[in-house]
């Protein structure tokens, strides 16, 4: 195999700026040494930020390569709505863990909650087992980096911008990222889909 071309290779950096963006942000990312720090604090800001969202069923991520783990926020949340709605039994808080469809490649959220039955999916990235479909009027998108008007940086495959560009009516999308992840030079392509809103560990991005 000729390496000159593979991707990770300078070569391959040079010509694609989001390649190497993508590699130095996750192995910043991943070598963290104040990450406990950090995940309180957006653990924080995503409690505020929610306090006022009227979302009932939220779609997440099982966080991976050093992602921000966003779920014991939303177990918090979760738990809230129980207490707020103890006498009601119309409401109930939810949230989905995505699933790749592999025939579309797009997403499919399944129900989670602590302690659930969990597998590998084909990316061998944890899932839900055998629980029902739900549908997110809101999802919490990881990023590797992101950039100006609310655009991200993902991994490269397209999976969230074929799945939002599905979804009818389309869920309010936030991104959650570390600020360091901020990207001024990032430039969008056609096939991507802007993010309605991004949390990081220093406040609200957009």
């Amino acid at each position: 195999m000729d390496n000159k071309d593979a991707e990770g290779s300078p070569a391959h950096d040079r010509d694609n700026p989001k390649a190497a963006w993508r590699k130095a942000l996750i192995a910043k990312r991943q070598g963290l040494a104040d990450r406990a720090w950090r995940n309180d604090l957006l653990q924080r800001v995503m409690r505020v930020w929610l306090i006022h969202r009227p979302d009932t069923v939220i779609g997440a991520y099982w966080p991976i390569k050093g992602e921000f783990d966003p779920l014991p926020a939303l177990f918090r949340w979760q738990e809230a709505g129980l207490e707020e709605d103890a006498q009601s039994a119309a409401r109930q808080r939810r949230i989905g863990l995505p699933v790749v469809n592999k025939v579309d490649k797009t997403l499919t959220f399944y129900s989670w909650y602590p302690g659930c039955p969990m597998e590998e999916d084909a990316y061998g990235i944890p899932k839900p087992k055998d629980t029902e479909i739900v549908v997110p009027t809101l999802i919490f998108v990881p990023c590797v980096g992101f950039g100006p008007g609310g655009y991200r940086l993902g991994y490269g495959g397209g999976f969230y911008d074929r799945t939002l560009a599905s979804l009818q009516p389309k869920p309010f999308t936030v991104g959650l990222a570390y600020d360091f992840g901020y990207v001024p030079d990032l430039v969008p392509e056609p096939h991507d889909v802007p993010l309605d809103a991004i949390l990081a560990d220093t406040g609200v991005m957009k």
